[in-house]
């Protein structure tokens, strides 16, 4: 949790660290010595309205429902169904409440109609919402590649190579796989992928993979000049103030001595890091940079990240460093969520590619959007008639009729 107080309320472990940096087989080894101050701060939370109004982000918690009952109707032969096909499966695909209620929110998306027996409610798609729903699935058979890469460089990251599939169930919807991508391996995944049991049972994804992975922060640093891209290189990470907040002059002394150390790739093996030191940090940050660059928003709620935490060799309270480094990452409090946003993406567009679903899931938002200013136009609409109503029932209450049938105002 943060802390609101004036003054920012900080633990100071002072020590002098050896670390002992041993270098994967056949590579010789060499000893990393450093004089550091490791500071365990909680800052000052400073609130960004810019961050705090991105529609893709706080509008994903209604869009990914709104996506599951599309595809459901997509999938449908007739391009049609009964409400009594989906009402029962709101726990199912993320609803927050009755399904019909749901859609009936979203007159620019779902279509509703008398169907042909019992006069039941039927919905179709709106031809807006059909036209994106193509575009959509073009993109997911036209970037297949980078979907996959996506996967991979998660699984990647893992100590074991190796994921659990709930997990990457659970992660999905932010790296932009389809619902059915685990359901078609052979369709959606090539060869380097395999099913897997792990000890306790459960089915899992691995990765068999030789290649050196290189990460988004390497990769731009390469590009820079920054880096020849070998290990354990210097890189900084790209920092983001947000205006008005400033660290105290300790944290910022530290803050500078933590950009200079060494940088460990989230796909390295990094059993010989003591837990302890700054270099250990620095790969929890370099971690949770490199997984929100894999998300299509760039972002995600802080909870959801905890189920990787295991399997990302992460510490019991690594999400503290999104609070130890609000220059890169904000974290948003709006609609009672916790949301970590990695602000490069938003600050500098040409460091980060953009995922290929976040134009699409756009254009879905701006429906939503739509819909919002019809039921307003149709709440307007409904009051003026009732308006009217009444106004016709106040008049004929202030007339009578005489005996030849004229009408006169009572006196």
């Amino acid at each position: 949790m943060f802390s609101t107080r004036r003054t920012s309320k900080k633990i100071l472990r002072r020590a002098k660290e050896i670390v002992f940096v041993s270098l994967v087989k056949d590579s010789p080894s060499c000893c990393c010595i450093r004089k550091l101050s490791y500071v365990n701060v909680y800052m000052k939370w400073k609130k960004n309205p810019s961050y705090d109004s991105i529609d893709t982000i706080y509008r994903s918690l209604e869009l990914k429902p709104l996506i599951s009952l599309k595809n459901c109707i997509a999938q449908a032969p007739s391009g049609c169904i009964p409400i009594s096909d989906i009402s029962k499966r709101g726990l199912e695909l993320d609803v927050p409440i009755k399904v019909a209620k749901f859609m009936r929110r979203y007159p620019s998306v779902f279509e509703e109609f008398v169907g042909p027996q019992y006069n039941l409610p039927w919905f179709r798609l709106t031809p807006k919402a059909i036209e994106i729903d193509v575009e959509e699935k073009a993109i997911y058979e036209d970037y297949k590649l980078d979907l996959q890469l996506r996967l991979k460089k998660l699984i990647l990251m893992t100590r074991e190579k190796r994921l659990p599939l709930r997990i990457i169930q659970g992660v999905q919807w932010y790296l932009g796989l389809p619902d059915g991508f685990l359901k078609n391996p052979g369709l959606n995944l090539d060869g380097s992928f395999r099913f897997v049991e792990m000890e306790d049972g459960e089915r899992a994804l691995a990765i068999d993979c030789g290649e050196k992975m290189m990460s988004t922060l390497q990769k731009n640093a390469v590009s820079k000049g920054l880096s020849n891209g070998g290990w354990m290189e210097p890189i900084p990470f790209p920092l983001f103030p947000s205006r008005g907040l400033r660290l105290k002059r300790k944290i910022s002394a530290w803050l500078d001595e933590f950009q200079k150390l060494p940088y460990v790739s989230p796909y390295e093996e990094v059993s010989h890091l003591n837990p302890d030191s700054d270099i250990a940090e620095k790969r929890v940050v370099g971690v949770l940079h490199e997984l929100l660059c894999l998300f299509v928003e760039n972002a995600a709620p802080r909870k959801k990240l905890l189920c990787l935490k295991k399997y990302l060799s992460l510490p019991q309270k690594f999400h503290k460093a999104f609070e130890r480094h609000p220059h890169m990452f904000y974290l948003s409090l709006k609609a009672h969520t916790c949301t970590a946003i990695l602000k490069e993406a938003y600050e500098d567009e040409a460091a980060i590619e953009r995922h290929p679903l976040f134009t699409v899931r756009k254009k879905y938002i701006e429906l939503m959007k739509d819909s919002d200013r019809i039921l307003k136009q149709r709440r307007f609409n409904n009051h003026f008639s009732y308006g009217k109503i009444a106004d016709s029932d106040s008049a004929l209450n202030s007339e009578s009729i005489d005996e030849d049938g004229i009408v006169v105002e009572k006196s």
